[in-house]
């Protein structure tokens, strides 16, 4: 039975605040009329913010703090004052129950910090790792992780991101049996670190598991669409999406400059602006916002700190559906299937 999505909003977090976050939220319910939020923040702003969305504040809690994380804060200090601020409370609402879930579009290193303090990690997992959905060639996305939780990962860790990874995809995205690769610098059996080269090892013995181990993948092909989940380090990782990130952005811009640099290319523009819409559409990274830290007792998602409304709200359908597909225990079981056929 699908569980009833409540969510708790670090409504102070993100480049604009209250403001954006409500507006998301209030667009996500109206999409899923069946959510409940708890709103975590300045009582006065999230009342006023309210004011422009009454179908919100109809199935909406208030916890007032003055508290916040702000984007300088070192993890320490973040879980120092974690009882008192807008995103350790929202944490807090998922570790006592009242939730199901939190958003928030802070401190990405705070969240972490604070999450899996008053979390915890799953048993069997030794590192929680973020991940997201990226867009490809191919008729699904890709998942990623992880994005830059951990910088360094032995091989344990990414047979573990492994298959959390693929639990995630069968979640998000319905598929039966994800096909999982390791990134690296070839394709050879023999490329890249000891790391890698064991993961592999361990990945191929695995027997029983819902998922399909496909070797290793380069970083030319990330969004071929070639493989559903990508298992990598968090240093590679947060290169590798600052990257694809930045070529997006390198694309569009260079079409929007290409497009307006004479009255010819202007009309151009105006002929093919079904196509531009369309690509513009696939790369605008509000249709992809939401990362989730898998491997911890509860869903906590991290929103893009400059999402818009559409973006945010993404961001909490994306929350509801893990929540309501149990992805905690969908990711407990596989990571018990994999341990008891590593035993064997």
């Amino acid at each position: 039975m699908a569980l009833t999505p409540r969510i708790a909003i670090d409504a102070m977090g993100g480049d604009v605040g209250v403001r954006m976050m409500l507006a998301g939220a209030a667009m996500a319910r109206h999409k899923h009329d069946g959510l409940r939020f708890i709103l975590v923040g300045d009582e006065g702003q999230i009342k006023a913010a309210l004011d422009n969305h009454p179908n919100l504040r109809a199935a909406s809690d208030i916890i007032h703090t003055d508290g916040v994380v702000s984007g300088e804060d070192k993890p320490s200090q973040a879980i120092r004052k974690a009882k008192s601020t807008s995103m350790g409370l929202a944490i807090d609402a998922v570790k006592r129950g009242d939730a199901g879930g939190a958003v928030s579009a802070g401190n990405t290193g705070a969240l972490m910090a604070m999450a899996k303090l008053a979390l915890r990690t799953m048993p069997g997992i030794d590192r929680p790792a973020l991940a997201a959905l990226l867009p490809t060639l191919g008729d699904n996305d890709v998942v990623m992780l992880d994005l830059g939780a951990n910088t360094e990962c032995d091989a344990t860790n990414l047979t573990q991101f492994a298959v959390m990874g693929a639990a995630y995809a069968r979640t998000a995205m319905g598929l039966e049996k994800p096909r999982v690769a390791l990134l690296n610098i070839g394709t050879e059996e023999q490329k890249g670190t000891d790391e890698i080269r064991d993961a592999a090892a361990m990945l191929r013995a695995a027997k029983g598991l819902p998922m399909e181990f496909a070797g290793f993948i380069e970083g030319d092909k990330l969004s071929r669409g070639e493989v559903d989940v990508i298992v990598h380090d968090g240093f590679s990782g947060n290169i590798a999406l600052k990257t694809i990130e930045g070529t997006a952005r390198f694309v569009t811009d260079l079409l929007r400059r290409a497009f307006t640099s004479s009255v010819r290319s202007k009309i151009g523009f105006l002929i093919s602006r079904p196509a531009t819409e369309l690509l513009r559409h696939h790369l605008d990274p509000n249709n992809h916002n939401g990362a989730v830290f898998l491997g911890l007792n509860g869903v906590v998602l991290k929103s893009h700190g400059s999402a818009d409304a559409k973006g945010v709200a993404n961001c909490v359908h994306l929350c509801a559906e893990l929540i309501e597909k149990d992805i905690t225990r969908q990711v407990t079981e596989d990571l018990a299937n994999f341990r008891r056929g590593d035993a064997a």
